[in-house]
């Protein structure tokens, strides 16, 4: 009896799900097939960046909400290098600067000024190549009082040949030396100068720029007073603006007065035009004119005297014609035709330089602002001081110098 043959029977082994998965990820694995042993436990390896990846750090300073003003804003890289910096303030206004050449520091060229907001934008790159960027912002505390200036001579002017450039400060000046590096002068010429602080006849601070000897004539001068954000020092005030003002030297222009001769010479380019009779101040009192060299500091034109204003009690009070300053404290060139009588004999004015009203009209219209009246005489009531009027000339250059807040 044929026996029926019978199919190779298959086992099935049923798996617990938890066996049957790790049997599984067994397969799976590279390693199961090619590694003998099996770690005992696992762990994560925490990935730590190279520093040349780390990102850059960058300090500002001033910093806050009131910083005080009057100082650079410097900004700082670390970990990198700032690539480029921008200040600006809420106007729009930037403050330039340079990236030092290890490119660590940033440091802008004016200060920071009173009452006013700032942006730092810095760009930045990393040790490794990575560009990145940073903003920043401060803000700075307000002026707690302002100090002004009132400065000589005006912009566009053409003066003579002794003119300073003088600046009057309407608060004091403790930080003399600071406000003197804010201020920088410059000629067509390179004309040797030097600054001098005094007290001018206001009361007031005051500083002039005069050069070693007169002008020469044609030099084209710029006054550029970067005070901005500059503080003036205990009681005087921050600054918060700029000033500016250029001018020309004219032609070489001197006047000549001796008052012992009772004359005036006005000489042009070291030749005399023209020799006018004159008389000064009355010998023996207050009534004495100054001598010295006294700088002609306005063309007034007609203009009131009154002796009052000057000390001298109810001595005169009239309108005078062709009236040019030489002090502040009140010594004109002026027409005086009441004293006629005493032109070229005798010094009987209340200190003035008086003239007929035809030398005076004419004398008027040859002079301007700046040309240099070198007075002599020996009976007078002392030389003209630097701060009445512009009487710098009567210090020597040595002097001059020793007035300077940078020596």
């Amino acid at each position: 009896m044929l026996s029926r043959l019978s199919r190779p029977s298959r086992t099935r082994v049923l798996a617990h799900p938890r066996v049957r998965a790790a049997l599984v990820a067994a397969l799976l694995s590279p390693l199961a097939a090619c590694s003998s042993s099996t770690p005992s436990d696992t762990s994560v390896a925490k990935v730590t960046p190279s520093p040349d990846d780390r990102p850059v750090t960058v300090t500002v300073t001033p910093a806050g909400a009131k910083a005080r003003a009057g100082e650079p804003v410097r900004v700082t890289a670390t970990s990198g290098r700032l690539t480029s910096v921008t200040v600006t303030d809420a106007k729009g206004h930037r403050l330039a600067g340079e990236v030092a050449a290890d490119g660590r520091s940033w440091v802008s060229g004016r200060k920071a000024v009173p009452g006013t907001a700032y942006t730092v934008a810095a760009a930045t790159r990393s040790a490794g190549g990575t560009a990145g960027s940073t903003k920043a912002g401060f803000t700075t505390a307000p002026a707690d009082k302002v100090n002004k200036v009132d400065w000589r001579p005006g912009a566009g002017a053409t003066v003579g040949i002794a003119q300073p450039i003088s600046l009057v400060f309407d608060h004091p000046v403790k930080n003399r030396a600071e406000v003197k590096k804010q201020l920088r002068i410059t000629t067509s010429n390179d004309t040797e100068g030097s600054w001098g602080w005094m007290r001018d006849w206001s009361g007031r601070d005051r500083v002039d720029w005069r050069p070693r000897t007169y002008w020469k004539p044609g030099t084209e001068i710029t006054l550029k007073a970067e005070l901005n954000g500059t503080d003036s020092g205990a009681d005087g005030g921050w600054f918060v603006r700029d000033y500016t003002t250029a001018f020309t030297i004219g032609a070489g222009q001197i006047v000549e007065v001796d008052l012992d001769r009772h004359r005036l010479s006005l000489v042009r380019d070291g030749k005399t035009v023209r020799r006018i009779p004159v008389s000064g101040g009355t010998p023996g009192g207050d009534k004495r004119s100054w001598r010295g060299t006294a700088v002609l500091m306005a063309k007034e034109g007609t203009i009131n005297m009154n002796s009052e204003t000057v000390g001298l009690r109810d001595a005169y009070n009239k309108m005078v014609d062709h009236s040019m300053r030489l002090t502040w404290s009140g010594m004109y060139a002026h027409a005086a035709p009441w004293n006629a009588k005493y032109f070229g004999r005798s010094n009987q004015s209340s200190g003035c330089i008086g003239m007929s009203d035809a030398d005076a009209a004419w004398f008027y219209a040859q002079v301007r602002p700046g040309d240099p009246f070198e007075i002599t005489g020996k009976d007078t009531k002392g030389v003209v001081e630097p701060g009445n009027g512009f009487g710098a000339w009567n210090l020597s250059w040595a002097e001059w110098q020793q007035r300077s807040a940078l020596r």
